[in-house]
């Protein structure tokens, strides 16, 4: 089975849009979406609603959580918070619904979706080192192969032995037996590793096989959504950086 997973949307129905048309030449049968689907852009309706028509299914992330009410994000910097509080009040209430049911996390034989680290799914850890990679090292036993995550926005993929862990360098790699993979799939809405493209992944279940895409998108129709919006300009400014 080839799946396509993606994550961090953040309200960015031209970044998304481009993602799913790209997807369509990848010989796909199912998507996942791993988390922030909302905050920091101008278009959560829209993106909700592309999300849920395409998706089997969708992992909670932070974001989602904040707008949804199901966590404290009180301690987020103003603009952020902003945001959030101007989803909140936007979404339908089929899409509030929808956040409000979302898992955690959800496995699948031997591979795991969820948005930040799997050592503690409610509090939304990153990974984004080998570092912070290593402290999976105790639940060794429980990881699934593949652990699929977001949160970062970074295209990182680490592999773990029983006693190690090392980052893997390569735009497609194979998963090897007797290793365990934690990989960040990068964002969609918001890349933040100075490339501006729209992030994707594919994961081929049958080959093991895993590959990080990249695809350019409308970004000035973007930004331009958030400058006139009550968001903060920022959030647009940064999307032609990749910061």
């Amino acid at each position: 089975m080839r799946i396509g997973i993606f994550s961090d949307i953040h309200a960015n129905i031209e970044a998304l849009t481009a993602v799913l048309e790209a997807y369509r030449t990848e010989r796909i049968d199912k998507y996942v979406c791993i988390g922030d689907t909302v905050g920091y852009g101008a278009s959560p309706n829209e993106c909700c609603d592309l999300v849920r028509s395409r998706a089997s299914f969708t992992i909670l992330g932070n974001h989602d959580a904040a707008v949804a009410g199901r966590m404290d994000y009180s301690y987020y910097y103003d603009a952020a918070r902003n945001a959030l509080d101007l989803h909140s009040r936007q979404l339908t209430a089929e899409n509030m619904a929808w956040l409000k049911g979302l898992p955690y996390e959800m496995r699948e034989g031997d591979v795991n979706f969820c948005h930040g680290s799997p050592v503690n799914l409610e509090e939304f850890e990153y990974i984004f080192s080998v570092e912070q990679a290593a402290r999976c090292l105790d639940l060794w036993d429980q990881l699934a192969t593949v652990t699929f995550i977001g949160h970062s926005h970074l295209c990182k993929a680490f592999a773990l032995t029983k006693t190690d862990v090392y980052e893997v360098v390569a735009q497609k790699f194979t998963v090897r037996p007797e290793h365990r993979y934690i990989v960040s799939v990068g964002s969609v809405g918001q890349p933040r590793d100075y490339d501006n493209r729209a992030s994707y992944t594919i994961y081929d279940s049958e080959e093991r096989t895993f590959e990080f895409k990249r695809v350019a998108y409308d970004i000035d129709a973007a930004a331009q959504k958030i400058f006139a919006a009550e968001l903060e300009r920022n959030f647009g400014n940064r999307l032609f950086l990749g910061v």
